[in-house]
């Protein structure tokens, strides 16, 4: 049976097959604006049926193509072909579990800021992404450089991860570390 494009690019992001060469990005979602090796193309604009389209499947990824069609009152064969040209362009990039942290035994959180060597980010951000429990981590402006979100066991966990790996890394000048009380994800179910 023949794959279409747009199946074998789900499938790759499955798969997890998008990687980086270099600190550029490559694979199936790196083509448009997912920082890929070619020059970012204009956004196509997205209209009222993709933007609905978007907050189904960030709600549950696994809905159906008939239950996406049914909900935004389209053919299933149009919202098969949105769904992938959203796939192509890089909009989607991917489909993955909500994860409640604290049953899965990690219930300490805490987002941390880092000031950082001035041109070390890829340095930086290939190392943090080895960190256990790191689940966010953004260059930003600021008084700070980079904002790292990580998940632990336990406060001591989390304290080991600080002053034991993140101090450790050399481009690392400083961190600050504030410690999540309570999550609200603003993804979850629709009403």
């Amino acid at each position: 049976m023949a794959r279409r494009r747009g199946d074998r690019r789900a499938e790759q992001m499955a798969d997890g097959t998008d990687h980086e060469i270099d600190g550029v990005g490559v694979g199936p979602g790196a083509e448009r604006g997912g920082g890929g090796t070619e020059p970012l193309l204009p956004a196509r604009p997205l209209d009222a049926i993709d933007q609905d389209i978007l907050r189904i499947l960030r709600a549950d990824g696994r809905a159906s193509i008939r239950s996406v069609a049914e909900r935004v009152h389209v053919s299933r064969a149009n919202a098969y072909a949105r769904i992938n040209r959203l796939i192509d362009d890089g909009v989607i990039r991917g489909f993955s579990a909500s994860v409640n942290h604290e049953r899965a035994g990690q219930g300490s959180s805490a987002y941390i800021t880092l000031k950082i060597v001035q041109n070390s980010w890829r340095t930086v951000r290939e190392q943090l992404q080895e960190l256990p429990g790191a689940t966010h981590i953004a260059l930003v402006s600021g008084d700070f450089d980079v904002l790292l979100l990580v998940h632990a066991p336990d406060n001591r966990s989390l304290r080991e991860l600080v002053l034991t790996r993140l101090q450790s890394i050399p481009e690392v000048l400083s961190t600050r570390t504030l410690l999540v009380f309570e999550e609200t994800d603003l993804n979850g179910p629709l009403p």
